[in-house]
């Protein structure tokens, strides 16, 4: 007996409701669904259906079986679709999601590459901060930074996601130096509006378990958008807590100066902060969703390259 097609004759008799139903659909004969599903019975010595004339109807065993075959036959099914999917050409219309700052930096500046590594895939972007229902949206995948909220959406890490303390040297010409977190007591901070208080937090970067200290922020220039703040950091007005990803070209161009190196610098505590690649739910990943999170992986490498020394 051919055991996995016989599984699959029962399994498909019993959610058509006929013998002659799962026989139509894999062009076999009535006789040999009949057949396979007394082959069943016998190899496992108890009946799995009571025929009528009507209507098949599953034994307290045949319920049992089918419970597991199906099972079985679903996860031979899940498995053969993956297996294709790693060969299928990644190809169709990608509809993203990203955070603006970041998109515009260093999610859109790869794409003409991403796109000529794959000509198959068209692609739809959207850049807003705000944190879209993907699948209400339709879209694919998105690009989220941060802390990742609890929800049914798959997420893959694609890059850290650090904060550094940074100032122009214009706004610190002539000031204290500071060389750990209470020197900031008298420094023009420049808040991020959107963060839970007023503060920032500290902990030594070679002590990543430690309790971090809290700092309060003091200043004239607060806003709700970090590119805003960068701006405001350049022109001198205090010193701000940015996204390595936005700071980190005008780190090492010298138009900002890091402070604190030896310190990790968070707007809030809590868990694991990146950036982070996600996408609904679904039994398997569409190529063009695979390739994409990996390009992207890739390209930031790691460190991301935002991070990397001049």
């Amino acid at each position: 007996m051919d055991y996995f097609a016989a599984l699959r004759a029962f399994v498909r008799a019993v959610e058509l409701g006929s013998f002659s139903r799962a026989a139509a659909e894999a062009a076999v004969k009535t006789s040999t669904v009949s057949r396979y599903v007394s082959a069943l019975e016998a190899d496992l010595g108890a009946a799995l259906l009571n025929r009528s004339t009507r209507r098949l109807h599953l034994t307290e065993a045949g319920t049992v079986f089918h419970e597991h075959a199906a099972r079985i036959l679903a996860d031979v099914d899940a498995a053969r679709e993956a297996t294709s999917a790693i060969n299928a050409r990644p190809q169709g219309l990608l509809r993203i999601n990203i955070p603006g700052g970041f998109g515009r930096r260093h999610v859109v500046p790869h794409l003409a590459d991403f796109l000529a590594d794959y000509p198959e895939i068209r692609i739809d972007a959207t850049l807003t901060d705000a944190t879209v229902d993907l699948i209400e949206a339709g879209a694919d995948v998105a690009i989220r930074i941060g802390a990742l909220a609890d929800s049914s959406l798959i997420a893959k890490r694609l890059a850290p996601h650090r904060r550094v303390l940074a100032a122009s040297p214009a706004y610190l010409a002539g000031r204290a130096p500071i060389a750990a977190p209470g020197d900031l007591a008298g420094h023009d901070g420049l808040a991020f509006a959107l963060q839970p208080k007023p503060a920032w937090f500290f902990r030594r970067a070679d002590e990543p378990d430690s309790e971090p200290v809290e700092i309060a922020v003091q200043g004239r220039f607060r806003a709700n958008d970090s590119e805003a703040l960068l701006e405001a950091a350049l022109d001198g007005l205090g010193i701000a807590l940015l996204p390595s990803w936005l700071a980190g070209a005008e780190i090492r161009a010298g138009r900002l100066v890091a402070l604190l190196p030896g310190w990790e610098a968070l707007i809030a505590p809590g868990p694991e902060r990146a950036i982070w690649g996600v996408y609904p739910p679904k039994r398997n990943v569409a190529p063009k969703v695979r390739v994409f999170l990996g390009f992207l992986e890739t390209r930031f490498g790691r460190p991301p390259y935002w991070d990397r020394p001049a």
